[in-house]
C-alpha cells in the first residue's frame, strides 16, 4: 500500500482516498453498460453474435482500448477545470469539484440508462465540469463564468457536435457506396429469424463491433483516468504529483530549460518584480482571462527561478518531501500552460527564441501529465465489466427503434466502421467525442439512406435526452459543487 501510495497514509486520508475511487471506477463501471451498448447493438441484432459473446468480445476490447491508449483525452479533460482548482486540487474545493463531478455524471447516466435513452457520457462529464466552473466563479470573488477554459469548451463541444453530423452523413454515404460496389442482395436484407449469417458477414461485424469497443475504450476511458489522476493528485501527491520515474538527465534538462525561461521572462518583465505569492496569483487570473502585461511576465520569470531553485541539487523527483512535489507541480503546470497560452495568443517571438520554451513546456507536460499502468488497468477493468452488465436496455433502442426496419448486416457494418474511424480520430486529436452520438446518429443515416424510414417518436425522446444533458448536468455540477464545498469546509475542516 505504502509502495502504491507514495507512503504513510492516515486512516481518515484511505478512506477519503477509496471513496473518490471508488466513485471515478463507479463512473466509469456505469459508462460501460451505457455507452458501450451501442457497440453491442448492430453484431446482436444482426444475429452475428449471441448477446454473451458480443458482451465479452466488446468488454475486452474495451479493456485493450482503455490499457493502450496515450492519455492525451484525460488531460483534454482536466483543461477544461478551473485554473485555481487544478493548481490547488489538494484543497477543500478541490475534493469538492472531484466529488461533484462523479457524481453528477453518475447520475444523470443512470437516469438516462433507467428509461433506455442512449446519452453521451461525455456530454454528462463536460456538463458537470461548466457547472462546477460557473459555481465556483459564483462563490469567489470572479467575474461570474470566469475561470472556465471556453476555448476548450469550444473547442469540445465542435467536436461532439460535428461527430454525430459525421456520423450521419458518412454511414448513409458509404451504405450507399456498399451498395453500388458490392452486389450481394443478402448484406441489404433483413436477417433471417432463424439461423446465422454467412461466415465473411459475420466476420467483418465482429470486426466491426471490436472496432467500435476498443475506439470508446481509448477515447472513454480516459475520461475516468484524468479524474482519478485528480483524486490521486490531491489526497496523495507523494506518489503522484510528479512522475517519480522522471530520469536525472530529464530533470537536468528541465533545468536547462528554466534557465532560458527566466533570461525570457525577466528581459520581458520590463524591470517588474514580483514574490511567488503574488506570482502563483498573478499567472492563475492571466490563465483565467487572458489579459497580458508585463505583470505576467514578472510572475512567469518569479515561477521559473522557484523551479530552477526545486530542481537545484537533484537528480530524482523523489529527493523532494511530498510537499515540495506538490509545489514544484504547481509551479510547472503554471509555468506549463503561460508558455502555451503565450504561444496559443502569438506572443511568442519566431524562430530560435521560441524553442527553448516551448521545449520546456513539453517537458514540464511529461512530468506533470503522466497515467500510471495500475490506473490504466483499473479504468480498462471497470469499463470492460460494465460493459456486460446493464447492456440491454440501451441496445433494444438501438437495435429496434430508431429504424423502422430491422437492422441489416450492410447498414451495422457501415455505422460501426464510422463510429470506429470518427472516435479513434478524436483520440489522436485529444478530443473527447461520444459513442452514443456518432454510433445512433450513423444507424439513423444508414436507415435513412436505405430508406427503411425514421421511427419519430424514438429519435425525439434521444434527441431529446441529447439537448437536455448538457443543461441538467450544467444544474447538477453547479448544484452538488456548492453541497459539496460546504461539506468538505464545514463539516470535515478541509480547507
Amino acid at each position: 500500500m505504502d509502495t502504491l501510495f507514495g507512503g504513510d497514509l492516515s486512516v481518515a486520508t484511505l478512506i477519503l482516498l477509496f471513496g473518490a475511487l471508488a466513485l471515478a471506477l463507479g463512473f466509469e463501471f456505469v459508462n460501460g453498460f451505457h455507452d458501450t451498448a451501442n457497440a453491442v447493438a448492430t453484431v446482436i441484432y444482426t444475429r452475428s453474435l449471441p448477446p454473451t459473446a458480443a458482451v465479452l468480445l466488446s468488454g475486452t476490447c474495451n479493456f485493450i482500448g482503455v490499457s493502450l491508449s496515450t492519455g492525451a483525452v484525460a488531460f483534454g479533460i482536466i483543461a477544461l477545470l478551473p485554473v485555481e482548482l487544478i493548481i490547488d486540487v489538494g484543497s477543500g474545493p478541490g475534493f469538492a469539484m472531484v466529488f461533484s463531478l462523479l457524481f453528477s455524471a453518475i447520475i444523470w447516466n443512470l437516469g438516462t440508462w433507467y428509461f433506455g435513452l442512449p446519452a453521451s457520457s461525455s456530454h454528462t462529464l463536460i456538463g458537470s465540469i461548466v457547472g462546477v466552473g460557473l459555481m465556483n466563479s459564483y462563490l469567489s470573488d470572479h467575474a461570474f463564468g470566469d475561470g472556465i477554459n471556453w476555448g476548450k469548451v469550444q473547442d469540445t463541444g465542435m467536436a461532439l457536435l460535428v461527430s454525430p453530423l459525421v456520423g450521419f452523413c458518412a454511414a448513409g454515404l458509404l451504405l450507399l457506396l456498399s451498395k453500388a460496389l458490392i452486389r450481394n442482395p443478402a448484406l441489404y436484407q433483413e436477417p433471417p429469424k432463424d439461423g446465422k449469417p454467412p461466415l465473411p458477414v459475420r466476420a467483418l461485424l465482429w470486426f466491426t463491433c471490436a472496432s467500435v469497443s476498443f475506439a470508446h475504450g481509448s477515447n472513454d476511458g480516459q475520461k475516468g483516468m484524468g479524474l482519478i489522476m485528480l483524486v490521486l493528485i490531491g489526497i496523495v501527491p507523494a506518489g503522484y504529483a510528479l512522475n517519480l520515474s522522471t530520469s536525472g538527465a530529464d530533470i537536468a534538462a528541465l533545468q536547462q530549460g528554466t534557465t532560458a525561461a527566466i533570461a525570457y521572462f525577466d528581459a520581458k518583465a520590463d524591470g517588474v518584480t514580483m514574490n511567488a505569492g503574488d506570482a502563483k496569483v498573478a499567472l492563475s487570473n492571466y490563465l483565467r482571462s487572458g489579459v497580458l502585461d508585463s505583470s505576467v511576465y514578472a510572475a512567469a520569470a518569479a515561477k521559473s527561478h522557484e523551479l530552477d531553485q526545486e530542481l537545484t541539487g537533484i537528480t530524482a523527483f523523489s529527493q523532494l518531501s511530498p510537499d515540495q512535489r506538490s509545489v514544484t507541480r504547481r509551479d510547472a503546470f503554471l509555468i506549463t500552460e503561460t508558455v502555451n497560452k503565450l504561444n496559443k495568443q502569438g506572443k511568442l517571438p519566431a524562430g530560435d527564441d521560441t524553442k527553448p520554451l516551448l521545449s520546456l513546456s513539453k517537458n514540464l507536460k511529461s512530468v506533470t501529465s503522466f497515467i500510471p499502468t495500475w490506473v490504466k488497468f483499473a479504468v480498462a477493468l471497470a469499463l470492460g465489466l460494465g460493459t456486460t452488465v446493464g447492456w440491454k436496455r440501451i441496445v433494444v433502442t438501438v437495435g429496434e427503434k430508431i429504424g423502422k426496419a430491422h437492422l441489416t448486416y450492410a447498414q451495422g457494418a457501415s455505422a460501426e466502421l464510422v463510429a470506429a474511424a470518427c472516435i479513434g480520430a478524436a483520440d489522436m486529436w485529444g478530443l473527447p467525442v461520444s459513442t452514443t452520438h456518432v454510433l445512433s446518429s450513423g444507424i439513423a443515416g444508414t436507415m435513412a439512406a436505405n430508406r427503411s424510414g425514421l421511427q419519430t417518436a424514438t429519435l425525439r425522446n434521444v434527441l431529446l435526452a441529447w439537448v437536455l444533458t448538457l443543461p441538467v448536468c450544467v444544474l447538477l455540477g453547479a448544484a452538488l459543487f456548492g453541497s459539496s464545498l460546504f461539506l468538505v469546509l464545514r463539516v470535515f475542516g478541509i480547507h
